[in-house]
């Protein structure tokens, strides 16, 4: 049994540490006491600690009493959190899901000799790994994942719930996103190349670019077509490009009857009401991973992983917290279980090419009933 330390009490940080607790002695904290004690009333195995990640010697101190760190910090805390617990050359499973690029930190792991697992989500998380593993058995030409978090209910006029901060949601809707085309790096504005697709259990969804391949587009470059898109019921994405269109995304402050205001922080916190998820509020995960290339035999064939997943009553955790949460703690579990042990900085997609590392993060999964449907037909 492993002393694990959970940094990021939120949705997905709480559900990891508490399903953490199952084989290892757990310590979660946040930086609000009333946020642990609310999580503590959940699972008394947990011990909870107050810590605030911004104290760079606070936390490398308190980190040193562990054998490993699961990091769950707001995406804008991610990438200096990370370094400072790489400095402390402490091992680090890290799903914060920053904008910098985490390969920049690859060398520091290597100096300190640590392991650092990054972006260890649903996506990206197993769409990298389901990735990695084809792409050492296949010469692949094409990657496509489409993915979204939905509420089970529609509601006009969004038909949308955010799980986590709806700046955060707005972010996904103004950074240019990226993908790559027959080889190049194309940049295009989010929100657009929409598209109608069909999905079980759900019926139509709306596909959308979004910047979702991080780190694919530097340890993939060989395939020459690589794109992710967001999911959303379809009306939504034209809502938003009118709120958009209209100014009310610009951090640029204007003046309201002598106040500076900026029309973000407005929208967000509208927003926040009309996108927040309820804590027992149902929702779904739905992502479709599709992979093509030529296989061993020497045919042209296509791979198709199926996601479906919703709220679980049971334990009263979201579809989100599942799916996100449940990939970093198999990674986790798999760190300390000895099946992976290199030393750096390794997005999904650099482990999920070992056969045994794939097979875990699948198994791991359907034991908490999250499953990966494979289909497949040569072309």
């Amino acid at each position: 049994m492993s002393k694990v330390i959970v940094l990021g009490a939120g949705m997905v940080g709480s559900a990891m540490a508490i399903d953490m607790t199952k084989n290892h002695q757990v310590t979660l904290t946040d930086i609000s006491q009333q946020v642990l004690d609310t999580v503590k009333q959940r699972c008394d195995s947990l011990t909870v600690s107050r810590l605030d990640v911004t104290h760079k010697e606070a936390l490398q101190k308190t980190i040193k009493q562990f054998d490993l760190v699961i990091c769950a910090v707001p995406g804008f805390l991610g990438f200096e959190t990370l370094r400072t617990i790489i400095e402390a050359e402490m091992n680090v499973i890290d799903i914060s899901f920053f904008p910098e690029n985490s390969l920049a930190l690859d060398a520091l792991a290597k100096e300190k000799n640590i392991t650092a697992i990054v972006d260890c989500g649903v996506a990206p998380g197993m769409d990298n790994i389901i990735l990695g593993r084809y792409n050492e058995t296949m010469k692949l030409t094409d990657f496509e994942c489409l993915v979204g978090g939905l509420p089970k209910i529609k509601k006009w006029p969004f038909s949308y719930k955010a799980p986590f901060s709806p700046i955060d949601v707005i972010e996904e809707y103004t950074r240019p996103a990226r993908y790559v085309e027959h080889g190049e790096v194309v940049v295009r504005e989010p929100l657009t190349d929409c598209d109608y697709v069909d999905f079980d259990k759900v019926g139509t969804l709306e596909s959308f670019n979004s910047d979702g391949l991080r780190s694919i587009i530097f340890t993939m470059p060989h395939i020459p077509n690589l794109k992710e898109k967001t999911l959303r019921y379809p009306g939504h994405v034209e809502y938003v490009r009118v709120l958009k269109e209209s100014g009310f995304f610009s951090e640029a402050e204007i003046d309201v009857k002598g106040n500076k205001v900026s029309p973000l922080d407005v929208t967000s916190k509208i927003l926040f009401n009309e996108w927040k998820l309820g804590e027992t509020e149902e929702e779904l995960t739905v992502m479709r991973v599709t992979l093509k290339g030529e296989n061993a035999q020497g045919e042209i064939e296509e791979i198709t992983y199926n996601l479906y997943d919703e709220y679980c009553k049971a334990t009263q955790t979201s579809s989100m917290a599942r799916t996100t949460g449940y990939t970093a703690t198999a990674a986790a579990n798999m760190f300390l279980e000895g099946l992976f042990s290199e030393k750096g900085v390794f997005p999904p997609e650099l482990i999920g090419k070992y056969e045994a590392c794939f097979n875990y993060f699948i198994n791991y999964l359907k034991d908490r009933n999250i499953y990966y449907v494979k289909s497949s037909r040569v072309m």
